[in-house]
């Protein structure tokens, strides 16, 4: 009757009021006729002493009192106070509104609605608090530890309330709306209102949740919960998120390796939506981070157990899992670096180069140990990611000597995997016109226009860094060419490179150097010093014939042209197995009468001098045959064992000596030589170090006059004879004598 009278004269409301149960209208009076004026107090004390007085209205008092706060507490909870208050305190319903969330009634509807309310009034609370300093801290550990669990609890179930929820033509907008979906929008509002300082507080109980609820495998609500976090913070406070989840997985270093792969995954994806923002200081402890948690995973597969000795209790590991982490960590190292600019990939890679361990003297001794080589070989791998559709206008700033050194130490390795990586490295950095994939076959193709190449004008900066790097860069190729276990992605990866520097990098010196550095691998096919396979020989031949036909060509002197055609005919017709269509195929098609080969199917260095010459090419460097400089790290890097080094070494000094043929012959290579020859070098090395150290505290330490008059005396002396044996640029040994006006002293002796 009341409510008829209500809503039907809307006037004579106030004269029923009276018609009205007590206890509703002293329910109705502690609300203000408009929200934002707050609740009446005295009427609250009236409401109080009623319940007290008649305690069996209590529950009719709670159910009414329930509905008027499901119809207003979200308005109270948007009021802008403009004098906040000092003693009012949230605690209780922090706890209360959590543990609705958590709700576990037999009945879906009422337990839905509940939790419902609870993130409501978690809301609600939020809401009221989030602004407002006066007030308890509501991002305080003790209140976000139960709002966030609370929130991800919900969202949790959100298959499950989907699966019962109507279809969406039948549903009413209330009835779309689900506890996942009003927990997600909480979620998103909480985070989005969290300061630099807050962040940490908010994060640290989804990492959390996620331990205690195994969630990080499957993986699928890790990573929606990220994004969630990832696109409600701001942007600039995204680098403090990767760095909790950085931090997450080393405190996880030996859970399961399905975990760490969870949480390296959910890496993977908020670096991507982190790049768009402010990934800051973060860059490096990504890759360090990373690089850290692979070594661990390699000991951990190498070894069977989490604490690397097998002992009673200890966890032991699964190896495809570990092989799955490796995976997933490589992946997140590929996808991160995607989202770096330029001058930080050379940082990186630089920075992935001084963990990879390079191949040295003590290496040699150590090669029945796998770790080494396998760390290298994935560590490699990563460069490789990182390098995968690199962009750089200058090579000299993107291949400094530092990294490029660092790079060609492991190109001459055992291990023909890293040996592939540092190619498929260089040709990254090479290919700025995306010439790459038109390379990706090895042919010899009669006409290259129907590649669309992209050829662009060597630029100053790229003439200067093949000035610098060029010699180290052929000497790199020319060896490689040389190994034993090559397979056929390695001469692919060696025809892509030389083709990328020829379109790239090549001026008129680059070419004529690349035409000796190619008839120089055709005559390690040839005369076989090193005893290679058949398929090894084939295969030099095979890519000797396809870089000739494609330099030809972008050369455009024709008699140069007709040679190489030449020579490619009469292949096709008396030795397809020097051909890459041949060769560079699933089943090769070989011969054993490669020592018989007529002159007619090889490429003569004195006629594409000739040819060239009357083109206006250096003929003289034409003809001049190419012969890699060794360094001492040529020498030592890649060597089966210390005794087959010393023994290298003693022979490439052997033929340089000048005293060659008064030399006695050598004394036989004992066990005994070998350990003296182990322990000197590392004497001398001592020795010199220690004489350098000296030096340098003689000059730092000494008075001046005495520095001064050590000069003087050194000075005063007679300089040496500038005659004598010199090694020229290509190898080539000259005698001749350079006058005192032109030698080049160093700056600190000139005034």
């Amino acid at each position: 009757m009341y409510l008829l009278l209500r809503f039907s004269f809307p006037g004579v409301c106030g004269c029923c009021g009276a018609l009205r149960p007590r206890y509703k209208r002293l329910v109705d009076n502690i609300f203000p006729e408009d929200p934002e004026d707050g609740l009446v107090k005295t009427n609250m004390e009236k409401l109080t002493f009623y319940a007290l007085s008649a305690p069996e209205k209590l529950d009719r008092i709670g159910a009414y009192l329930s509905e008027r706060l499901i119809r207003d507490f979200v308005k109270f909870a948007n009021i802008e106070e403009d004098t906040p208050s000092y003693h009012r305190s949230y605690d209780f319903f922090v706890s209360r509104f959590s543990e609705m969330c958590h709700s576990s009634h037999d009945d879906p509807e009422i337990r839905t609605k509940i939790r419902m309310s609870g993130i409501k009034g978690l809301q609600g609370v939020v809401r009221k608090t989030v602004n407002d300093e006066l007030q308890a801290n509501i991002w305080d550990p003790q209140h976000m530890d139960k709002i966030v669990p609370s929130l991800l609890f919900n969202l949790q179930h959100a298959e499950e309330a989907e699966s019962r929820s109507p279809s969406p033509l039948q549903a009413t907008e209330k009835e779309k709306e689900s506890p996942a979906e009003l927990a997600e929008r909480c979620l998103r509002e909480l985070l989005g209102r969290a300061a630099y300082g807050n962040i940490k507080n908010a994060i640290k109980p989804v990492l959390i949740h996620l331990d205690n609820h195994s969630l990080w495998e499957p993986k699928i609500f890790a990573v929606r919960c990220f994004k969630i976090i990832m696109y409600s913070i701001q942007p600039q406070h995204s680098h403090l998120v990767i760095q909790q989840l950085l931090g997450h997985l080393d405190a996880n270093s030996k859970s399961a390796a399905t975990v760490r792969a969870g949480v390296v995954e959910v890496l993977s994806e908020a670096a991507v939506i982190a790049a768009s923002g402010s990934v800051g200081p973060t860059v490096l402890e990504v890759f360090n981070t990373l690089l850290r948690q692979l070594r661990l995973s390699i000991d951990y597969e190498l070894t069977g157990s989490y604490d690397c000795a097998v002992s009673i209790g200890t966890k032991i590991i699964k190896e495809h899992e570990e092989r799955m982490f490796q995976e997933a960590v490589i992946k997140t190292i590929g996808t991160f670096a995607s989202t770096l600019p330029t001058y930080q990939r050379s940082e990186v890679m630089l920075f992935i180069m001084s963990k990879v361990p390079l191949p040295s003297l003590h290496h040699a001794l150590d090669t029945g140990k796998l770790r080494p080589s396998l760390i290298s070989s994935l560590f490699s791998f990563h460069l490789v990611q990182v390098s995968i559709g690199f962009q750089c206008t200058n090579m000299l700033t993107a291949l400094p000597s530092s990294f490029l050194d660092r790079l060609l130490s492991p190109a001459l390795m055992e291990d023909p995997e890293i040996r592939l990586f540092v190619l498929e490295i260089l040709i990254s950095f090479i290919d700025r016109q995306g010439n790459r994939h038109k390379f990706s076959t090895v042919s010899t193709i009669s006409d290259i226009s129907v590649l669309k190449l992209k050829v662009d004008k060597c630029s100053r900066q790229d003439t200067v860094f093949m000035k610098k790097h060029a010699q180290q860069l052929y000497r790199h190729i020319y060896l490689t060419c040389k190994e034993e276990g090559n397979l056929q992605s390695h001469y692919e990866a060696l025809y892509s490179m030389l083709a990328l520097i020829s379109i790239e990098l090549a001026n008129e010196e680059v070419v004529v150097d690349l035409i000796r550095l190619v008839l120089a691998v055709q005559e390690v096919a040839q005369i076989n010093e090193d005893n290679l396979p058949v398929y090894n020989r084939c295969a030099l031949y095979a890519l000797c014939a396809a870089y000739l036909n494609l330099i030809s060509q972008l050369t455009t002197v024709p008699a140069f042209c007709q040679h190489i055609h030449e020579v490619i005919d009469m292949r096709q017709k008396e030795a397809m197995y020097l051909l890459p269509e041949d060769i560079f195929v699933e089943r090769p098609r070989l011969t054993r009468s490669l020592d018989r080969l007529g002159p007619e199917v090889l490429f003569r260095q004195s006629k594409i001098s000739e040819v060239l010459g009357g083109s206006g090419y250096n003929s003289d460097r034409l003809s001049t045959p190419y012969i890699p400089q060794l360094t001492d790290e040529d020498r030592l890097s890649k060597r089966k064992s210390i005794g087959e080094t010393i023994s290298l070494q003693v022979e490439v000094e052997s033929r340089n000596s000048p005293e060659k043929e008064e030399r006695a012959p050598a004394e036989e290579i004992t066990y005994e030589t070998l350990k003296k020859a182990i322990v000197d070098s590392v004497a001398v090395e001592e020795q010199e170090r220690e004489r350098r150290r000296q030096v340098v505290e003689k000059f730092q330490k000494a008075p001046f006059e005495e520095i001064a008059a050590h000069c003087g005396a050194r000075v005063s002396r007679p300089p040496p004879c500038p005659s004598g044996t010199i090694t020229a640029a290509y190898g080539q040994p000259q005698n001749h004598s350079i006058p005192v006006y032109e030698m080049k002293f160093p700056d600190l002796c000139v005034y």
